[in-house]
C-alpha cells in the first residue's frame, strides 16, 4: 500500500464501499470515511482486508492521508448533506484540491458549488454514476463535469474503474467515461440518463402487462419473450433482467413478480427532467408519462375503489398472438428510439442554455457499457452524431427514421388494441403521438393562437407575411386595437 492514498470516499453505503473496492481492485490506494467508523472498522475488517484501503477517523485524518491534490468523492445523501460535509472539508484543504461529488445531484446545485468552491482556490467535479451495486464494483457508467482544471488529476482514476466498451478490433479497452462539461453538465446528464431510465422501464410494464391482461400469457411465457426479445434489437440490461425477473420463483415455486405490490417508488430525478423539459420547452412527453405513471400506482387504495366503480370494456383478444408479440416488439423499440431522441434534444437546449459543449456521440459511447440503459443501439447514436454531429433529431437520422416508419404499424396496432381493451399504455402512446407530432407539417395551433388572441389579444402570426410579424383581431366589434405583449415561455 502506498504511504498517501490517491483518493479519499465519504460514505460507505452500498455504492460507496462498491467504489473504495473498484478503485483498490485497479491499483489505487484509497482513505474511506463514514460519520461512524464502526462502519469503516467493519469494512476494513470484512470486504476490504487485505486490499489497499485504509481507514480515517475525523475528517483531518481522512485529508492528511490524501495525496496532493488530494481528492475527495462524496458518496452521500443528496441535498444539504453535501452542502455540510463540504463545509466541514475546506478548513482542511488546500487551494488546487479537489471534492467530487458522485451522488444524485440535480445539476442546479452542482453549478452552484463549482463556482462556489472556485471562490475558495477549490475544484469540484459533480459526476454522475450509474450501473447500480454489480455496475460500482466491476465498472460503472461515470459522467463527470464542473471545473475542467480538475480533470486531469482524476481522469486516471475514472477511466480506469469505468466500464469499458469495445474498440474497433473487438477488445474492451473504450472506457465509459469521458469529461462532459462544465458546471452540473456531469449531472444534467445524469438526470437525462435517469429520465431515459423511467421511460425504458415503463415501456417494458406496459409490454408487461398486454401481454398479461390481453393475450393471457403466464410469467414463463413471458419470460421467453423477453429472452428472444433480447437477442433483437431490443438487447439492453433492462430487458435482460426483466427477461429473469419473469423467471424467478419464490418459496412456493410460484413468480414472485406477481406477489409484489403494485406500486412504484421513486427519488426524484425523473420528475427533476420533467420540470427542466417544461423550462426548456422541450416536449419530453415520453418521460414525463413515465414519472405520472408511478405517481398514479402510488395511489393504490384509490385504484381499487376505482376499479369496483367504474366500469370499462371486456378485454377481448381473437387474433395470431405471435404476430402480435412482434407487433408489440416493435412498438417497444420504436417508443424506445423517441424517448432517447427527446432526451437528446433536452440536452440540446441545455447546453444552449448554459453555454455547454456536450459531445453528444460520446455521451452514447458512456451509456454504452456499466450504466442501467445500456442497450445494443446507443451504438448506432453514437454513429448518428459522429455522421452529423449538428443533428437536431434522431428521428431525422436514416438508421433511427427507418427503423421506426417501418415500425410504425405494428405499433399503431399495439396502441389501438390497448385503447380498445382498456389498458392503459401512456408511454407507448405519448411516443406515437410526438412521433405523429413531430412529422406532421400543419398543426392545429393556428386555431389555439386565434383563440389566444380572441379572449386575451395574443396575438399571432400569419403565413402569407414574414415571419416575426404579429397581427391583432377585434373579433367581436367590441374589443380595441391594443394586443397584448408577444413572448414564449
Amino acid at each position: 500500500m502506498k504511504d498517501m492514498s490517491d483518493i479519499g470516499l465519504v460514505g460507505l453505503a452500498v455504492m460507496g464501499e462498491n467504489l473504495v473496492l473498484n478503485m483498490a481492485s485497479k491499483g489505487f490506494t484509497v482513505t474511506a470515511y463514514n460519520r461512524s467508523y464502526d462502519k469503516v472498522e467493519k469494512f476494513l475488517n470484512g470486504r476490504a482486508q487485505g486490499k489497499s484501503i485504509r481507514g480515517a477517523k475525523s475528517v483531518e485524518e481522512l485529508v492528511n492521508s490524501l495525496a496532493k491534490p488530494r481528492k475527495i468523492m462524496l458518496m452521500v445523501k443528496a441535498g444539504q448533506v453535501v452542502d455540510d460535509f463540504i463545509e466541514q472539508l475546506i478548513p482542511h484543504l488546500d487551494a488546487g484540491d479537489i471534492i467530487i461529488d458522485g451522488g444524485n445531484t440535480h445539476f442546479p446545485d452542482s453549478n452552484r458549488r463549482t463556482e462556489y468552491l472556485a471562490s475558495k482556490g477549490l475544484h469540484y467535479i459533480g459526476s454522475g454514476v450509474s450501473g447500480g451495486e454489480e455496475g460500482a464494483l466491476k465498472g460503472p457508467s461515470i459522467m463527470p463535469g464542473g471545473a475542467k482544471e480538475a480533470w486531469p488529476y482524476v481522469k486516471d482514476i475514472f477511466q480506469g474503474i469505468s466500464a469499458k466498451v469495445a474498440d474497433e478490433k473487438g477488445e474492451l479497452t473504450v472506457p465509459c467515461c469521458d469529461w462532459v462539461g462544465d458546471g452540473g453538465a456531469g449531472h444534467f446528464v445524469k438526470m437525462v440518463h435517469n429520465g431515459i431510465e423511467y421511460g425504458d422501464m415503463q415501456l417494458i410494464c406496459e409490454a408487461y402487462q398486454l401481454m398479461k391482461n390481453v393475450l393471457g400469457l403466464t410469467a414463463d411465457e413471458i419470460h421467453e419473450v423477453f429472452a428472444k426479445w433480447n437477442e433483437t434489437e431490443l438487447d439492453s440490461y433492462l430487458v435482460e433482467i426483466t427477461r429473469d425477473i419473469f423467471a424467478y420463483k419464490d418459496e412456493n415455486g410460484e413468480p414472485l413478480v406477481e406477489k409484489i405490490l403494485d406500486t412504484a417508488g421513486q427519488k426524484g430525478t425523473g420528475k427533476w427532467t420533467g420540470v427542466v423539459a417544461l423550462d426548456l420547452g422541450v416536449p419530453l412527453t415520453l418521460i414525463a408519462e413515465s414519472v405520472f405513471a408511478r405517481c398514479i400506482s402510488a395511489q393504490k387504495d384509490e385504484r381499487v375503489i376505482a376499479s369496483k366503480a367504474i366500469e370499462g370494456p371486456a378485454v377481448s383478444f381473437t387474433g395470431d398472438k405471435e404476430a402480435f408479440i412482434e407487433d408489440l416488439r416493435q412498438a417497444l423499440l420504436a417508443s424506445k428510439m423517441v424517448s432517447y431522441a427527446q432526451g437528446y434534444v433536452l440536452m440540446r437546449e441545455a447546453a444552449k442554455e448554459f453555454n455547454w459543449d456536450l459531445n453528444y456521440g460520446g455521451i452514447a459511447l458512456m451509456w454504452r457499457g456499466g450504466c442501467i440503459i445500456r442497450s445494443a443501439f446507443l451504438g448506432k447514436i453514437k454513429e448518428a452524431y459522429d455522421n452529423n454531429p449538428e443533428l437536431s433529431n434522431l428521428l431525422l437520422d436514416p438508421y433511427f427514421k427507418d427503423t421506426v416508419v417501418a415500425a410504425q404499424a405494428g405499433w399503431r396496432r399495439v396502441v389501438g388494441s390497448a385503447i380498445a381493451n382498456g389498458i392503459p399504455a401512456p408511454c407507448l402512446s405519448a411516443a406515437l403521438t410526438y412521433f405523429d407530432g413531430y412529422r406532421t407539417e400543419r398543426l392545429p395551433a393556428n386555431l389555439l393562437q386565434a383563440q389566444r388572441d380572441y379572449f386575451g389579444a395574443h396575438t399571432y402570426e400569419r403565413i402569407d407575411r414574414p415571419r416575426g410579424e404579429f397581427f391583432h383581431t377585434n373579433w367581436t366589434g367590441r374589443g380595441g386595437d391594443t394586443a397584448s405583449t408577444t413572448y414564449n415561455v
